[in-house]
């Protein structure tokens, strides 16, 4: 890993939206930290460009801070760099957002990028769950296997504990198909985790939690 700082996160902001996660296994070593109260900043260094250009568009989009550090067996391929940052990821959600008492909870967004155009709908629910319909038309995008992406979004439920639906409903460039997905992604986590003024203190569930 670089000797990098991470992101500053500003002194003002909720400690309550702020994670910091490491991850070390004998395949990769993962440290993430994520401000969900962010501008959109974002530093990334996974070793794989197109996932790095995909990331950013979680942070920008979402107005995320978002600074990923990841060091893995890329000698072999791509797989277990991208599941175990999704995986990190996932868990640096779920820390940061807390026990979810004000925020809107439900998020969803059509994102359209030229030709495609891709939605993503996202819960807070606390049971993981993962409906990804993506038809890439293409195997690789730069360095990036497409079915990677999978990887990478079953990994970030499973451990950020959401509900998470993903479909490109038109697409024909595998570069367009990917990045309307995460876009959308990134904003349909915007206004999940948006906090609702009229919600102030409460828990967006009939069960009081989540």
């Amino acid at each position: 890993m670089s000797n990098h700082s991470l992101i500053e996160i500003p002194h003002n902001a909720n400690p309550d939206r702020i994670a910091e996660i490491t991850r070390n296994t004998a395949e990769t070593r993962i440290r993430i930290k994520i401000n969900l109260d962010g501008t959109g900043l974002a530093r990334l260094s996974t070793g794989i460009g197109f996932f790095d250009h995909m990331l950013d568009q979680v942070a920008r989009h979402g107005l995320i801070d978002l600074d990923i550090e990841a060091d893995g067996d890329l000698h072999i391929d791509g797989h277990h760099t991208v599941e175990d940052v999704g995986i990190t990821l996932g868990q640096a959600f779920h820390q940061a957002v807390g026990d979810k008492q004000g925020i809107r909870r439900y998020g969803h967004a059509y994102v359209p990028l030229d030709e495609a155009l891709s939605r993503v709908v996202v819960d807070f629910s606390g049971r993981p769950q993962l409906v990804m319909n993506v038809p890439f038309k293409s195997g690789m995008i730069g360095n990036f296997d497409s079915q990677l992406a999978h990887e990478f979004f079953q990994g970030f439920v499973n451990h950020a504990l959401v509900t998470l639906h993903i479909d490109n409903l038109k697409g024909e460039n595998a570069h367009h198909q990917a990045e309307t997905v995460f876009k959308a992604f990134a904003r349909a986590l915007r206004a999940a985790l948006e906090r609702d003024p009229r919600a102030a203190g409460t828990i967006p569930s009939t069960k009081g939690s989540l």
